[in-house]
């Protein structure tokens, strides 16, 4: 019998597997090199960087801010994204912790 997720799982084990699932899309890893890169940057700007569609980058910006990894500021007709530094520091403590988890796991078999 299948379980809603959230009843079965801890809450850092979501929270990680959400951060996980939209960072595994290359477009998403490129979006968030461009924006560290630039310290903020306007939809257009995007997509004269990447080879993708407006829409696509759009869908990609929704994906990343659902989880919080950026922001998006208001300014006139455009949305300025941004990193937002906080979150991107507690997905590092996570993974770093998650991962210190497995590697002291000890040896398989």
């Amino acid at each position: 019998m299948a379980f809603p997720r959230n009843e079965k799982f801890s809450e850092s084990q979501l929270a990680l597997a959400d951060i996980a699932k939209a960072l595994a899309h290359p477009a998403r890893a490129a979006i968030l090199e461009v924006l560290a890169r630039r310290r903020e940057c306007i939809c257009g700007d995007l997509v004269d960087e990447l080879p993708l569609a407006q829409a696509t980058v759009s869908q990609h910006l929704k994906v990343l801010k659902d989880v919080g990894l950026i922001q998006g500021n208001i300014e006139g007709p455009r949305t300025c994204y941004c990193i937002d530094a906080a979150v991107m520091a507690q997905a590092e403590e996570q993974f770093i912790n998650w991962f210190r988890l497995i590697n002291n796991s000890g040896v398989c078999c």
